[in-house]
């Protein structure tokens, strides 16, 4: 069975690639493939895997061999998912694989909000050491998180080990998800509003849809603490990126730490890439390579249990 990765170079570097039995599938790895590519690139494979490349309607209508596709992560927001219904192509994602990475991202961004380490590395490499009346600490806040508050907006499993990590080291957990659940122990469930008025720290953690799209905004940063920090290791778009560059230059929020924007890589001027008091990391909260042969392994189970059952 032929199978197709079109862009595996980020998912595979550093591990054995995708551990499907040679004897059954015949894999043309592809560690990038422009847009233009795709769809010759598939060609008459059976089986596709991507991970950014775009699967539109037009690609299903060229690659009329196609039966399978598969995501290397957790999104489908790369495939046209009514297209690929319409073609008669199943899709398969991987959830659950990197749950504690992207936890531990996430706490290490606010880890480093809270203790100023990029400056203070920064300061080192500079020559600047500390003195007792050097003004660069006293003048950078830094603050404690046991006693503060941290609001987690979609309190998925993601949300769950955030949530779990930030009580470890002292803080009070607030959620809320789009559909009600108890709580759990470690967070106290709360409406929207509550969450905002009462979180020093809030963290996005919801999928992006439609109804998310833009959610975070001027609007809803009105309701929230002043000088509260946000953050979001889940996808980009969720925030109005201008209206939070906005909150950040008039010091309504105070930072902001991101794995993901909008625009992946940015382009020069994007209002929050390059913005001072944003911590902003490549999206790579996915990428410890112990996360990503883990999603390997689940991505090729996928495909091998989707052809056990005799849909290939």
């Amino acid at each position: 069975m032929k199978v197709v990765v079109l862009d595996g170079f980020l998912a595979g570097y550093g591990t054995g690639g995708l551990p499907l039995d040679p004897a059954r599938f015949a894999v043309e790895w592809y560690d990038d493939t422009p847009p233009g590519q795709i769809a010759a690139r598939i060609g008459d494979a059976e089986a596709v895997f991507t991970n950014r490349a775009p699967l539109t309607a037009e690609t299903f209508a060229a690659c009329p061999c196609l039966r399978f596709a598969g995501t290397f992560g957790t999104g489908y927001n790369m495939i046209d998912l009514e297209a690929a219904r319409r073609a008669g192509v199943t899709v398969r994602n991987v959830p659950s694989y990197s749950t504690m990475a992207v936890a531990q991202s996430t706490i290490s961004l606010l880890l480093s909000i809270a203790c100023a380490t990029p400056e203070h590395a920064r300061y080192v490499r500079e020559g600047r050491w500390v003195s007792p009346t050097d003004p660069q600490v006293a003048g950078r806040r830094m603050f404690e998180l046991a006693g503060r508050t941290l609001g987690v907006i979609g309190y998925g499993e993601i949300g769950r080990a955030v949530a779990k990590t930030a009580a470890a080291l002292g803080m009070e957990v607030l959620a809320c998800r789009r559909r009600p659940a108890p709580g759990d122990g470690t967070a106290r469930m709360v409406p929207l509003g509550e969450l905002l008025a009462k979180s020093d720290v809030v963290s996005i953690h919801c999928p992006l849809t439609d109804e998310t799209r833009g959610m975070v905004d001027a609007e809803m940063i009105s309701r929230m603490k002043p000088g509260a920090v946000l953050l979001n290791t889940a996808r980009g778009a969720i925030l109005n990126e201008r209206d939070v560059a906005d909150a950040l230059d008039s010091g309504r929020l105070y930072m902001a730490g991101l794995d993901v924007l909008s625009e992946e890589p940015p382009a020069p001027g994007h209002p929050l890439a390059f913005h001072p008091r944003v911590i902003c990391t490549p999206h790579v909260s996915w990428m410890p390579v112990e996360t990503r042969e883990r999603l390997l392994r689940l991505a090729a189970e996928n495909l091998t249990r989707f052809a056990a059952q005799g849909e290939l």
